[in-house]
């Protein structure tokens, strides 16, 4: 860590980093930069980057934790090994729960978690690189994705923090004069006033925190300007101007006027047009005049004749037309016919495989039963010899055999 500078504030009343006491530091926003994430955000204010993202409403777990008329509301920071000069030890901290608690309840004011009953909302942040005012840039960036994962807030939550350097009161403290400066006053607050988020950390007077107030009003002003701009070019559709509009309606008419390689077919149509016209009119004074008639029947004939040949070809087309659909009946008819007959085969085929198998079954059981009546008796044969021989066995009379009477001579 370096040494303490002799002056965080010049004598021209600019800071170290070239700002004056009522300025905040630059900041980028990026929005929907985690596909997984229902919302996201990554933020850079100043040197701090920060990437948040959200999650829900999703179910609660484990179950004991869900609430029956409202969603939970769960914030966790998170400060990466790599943020800081000097290797932070991973894992929770003191106030890495703390920050994560009162940063919860600068959002529970705003989000309105009682129309997610029985579910939680996650906000995840992680501080990748840090430079003083972390727990409020990560407010801001929370508030961005809670937006962008359309979870229903009363209003954008803003945050930004003033402290006292060499005896003054700045806005948006940077890592040196958060180090070596005399206090530091973080606040939240809705785009309404309302303050969500109030903290202090060394000696102030009642004075000097009203003139921090002043100027927290003013950056947060700021800040919700630039959070606004951010999230109406991502979801705001954008509004034609009138000039495009009129822009437009004047290539429709150009494409609807005739193009001028047409123009002289026109110019022909037009021309026969009013020839035919002079040519009717020429036909009905002739009319009206007895000496003309003689020379006008002929065309009256010819006119006559082609208007009985334009009804006898429109008679011969509705009746090709007539013809047309009763052969297409008379096809429809046979493919009807032709299934009927093939569903009829096929069921018949069917009805026969079901007999055919019915009797392969019978006759399976009839052998089966043949089988079984053979081997009954066979058993009750082998049983009706067993019980004629019995138990006995056959010995033969010592008389046949002559030895007794050998033996008495």
């Amino acid at each position: 860590m370096s040494d303490k500078p002799d002056k965080l504030i010049t004598d021209d009343g600019l800071r170290l980093d070239g700002r004056r006491a009522d300025e905040i530091r630059p900041m980028k926003i990026e929005i929907g930069v985690l596909s997984r994430a229902d919302g996201s955000c990554y933020l850079e204010w100043g040197r701090n980057k920060i990437l948040v993202g959200v999650f829900g409403p999703r179910e609660a777990h484990p179950r004991r934790l869900q609430r029956a008329d409202t969603a939970v509301i769960r914030y966790r920071y998170n400060m990466a090994s790599f943020s800081v000069e000097d290797r932070a030890r991973p894992g929770p901290s003191r106030r890495s729960i703390e920050i994560s608690k009162v940063s919860r309840e600068a959002f529970e004011p705003v989000i309105m978690a009682e129309l997610f009953p029985k579910t939680a909302i996650d906000i995840f942040v992680e501080i990748l690189q840090a430079d003083a005012g972390t727990r409020t840039a990560a407010i801001n960036a929370s508030s961005i994705a809670l937006a962008d994962a359309g979870i229903p807030m009363k209003g954008l939550v803003t945050s930004c923090a003033f402290g006292k350097v060499d005896g003054q009161i700045v806005l948006d403290l940077n890592k040196e004069e958060d180090n070596y400066g005399e206090a530091d006053f973080p606040v939240a607050m809705t785009q309404d006033g309302e303050i969500t988020l109030l903290q202090m950390d060394g000696h102030l007077t009642p004075e000097e925190i009203k003139k921090g107030l002043e100027l927290i009003k003013k950056g947060c002003k700021e800040i919700l300007e630039i959070q606004q701009t951010v999230l109406r070019k991502k979801f705001e559709t954008p509004v034609e101007e009138p000039e495009a509009k009129a822009e437009e309606t004047e290539i429709e008419a150009e494409e609807t006027e005739p193009s001028l390689e047409y123009a002289p077919e026109a110019a022909v149509v037009e021309e026969v047009i009013e020839e035919a016209e002079e040519l009717e009119e020429e036909l009905s004074e002739e009319t009206t005049e007895a000496g003309a008639v003689t020379e006008t029947v002929p065309e009256a004939e010819e006119l006559e004749e082609i208007v009985k040949e334009a009804e006898a070809e429109v008679v011969d087309g509705e009746a090709i037309e007539e013809a047309i659909e009763a052969e297409a009946e008379e096809e429809a008819e046979e493919e009807t016919e032709e299934e009927a007959e093939e569903e009829a085969e096929e069921e018949a085929e069917e009805e026969a495989e079901e007999e055919a198998e019915e009797e392969a079954e019978e006759e399976a059981e009839e052998e089966a039963e043949e089988e079984a009546e053979e081997e009954a008796e066979e058993e009750a044969e082998e049983e009706a010899e067993e019980e004629a021989k019995g138990p006995w066995k056959v010995v033969k009379d010592p008389s046949e055999s002559g030895s007794r009477g050998e033996n008495d001579e």
